[in-house]
């Protein structure tokens, strides 16, 4: 396939990277994404190198890393960050486990209010919303 068969528009490479075109311009913005030359006259026009650098944002994005997070990732491409690399990741991980951790205190203080709403008897307040109006604490920190 020749170079020039592999070029694309914005509308295009942002059709094929499955974004629209504000995002490909808010990502040359931010600096996650080069801005071609644009000829004399023409259309700049973006390679498969350009979508596949999409595809690493989006992937990374997917995968919980800010945009920030993300900028540093595509300064270690050239191989030598592996390490560095991999201490964002683990810190990331170290994020999602402890927001995990806080969704099952959540989860458990919610089937805990569930289960004394259904047993609740007589004409008595929503025990949860008699909770929430006095400020108590549903979920309790680690």
């Amino acid at each position: 396939m020749t170079r020039q068969a592999t070029q694309m528009t914005i509308g295009s490479l942002a059709k094929a990277a499955g974004v629209n075109i504000e995002t490909v311009r808010y990502y040359q913005r931010r600096g996650l994404l080069s801005e071609p030359d644009k000829p004399l006259g023409g259309i700049r026009r973006y390679d498969r190198g350009d979508l596949s650098r999409l595809g690493f944002i989006k992937s990374a994005q997917r995968l919980g890393f800010s945009l920030e997070e993300v900028a540093l990732l595509l300064k270690l491409d050239d191989g030598t960050g592996c390490e560095e690399a991999r201490t964002i990741a683990e810190k990331k991980l170290t994020d999602v486990r402890g927001r995990i951790a806080d969704m099952q205190r959540i989860e458990a203080a919610l089937d805990h209010i569930v289960h004394t709403c259904q047993a609740r008897q007589g004409n008595v307040s929503c025990p949860m919303i008699a909770s929430l109006l006095m400020g108590e604490r549903i979920v309790r920190p680690a």
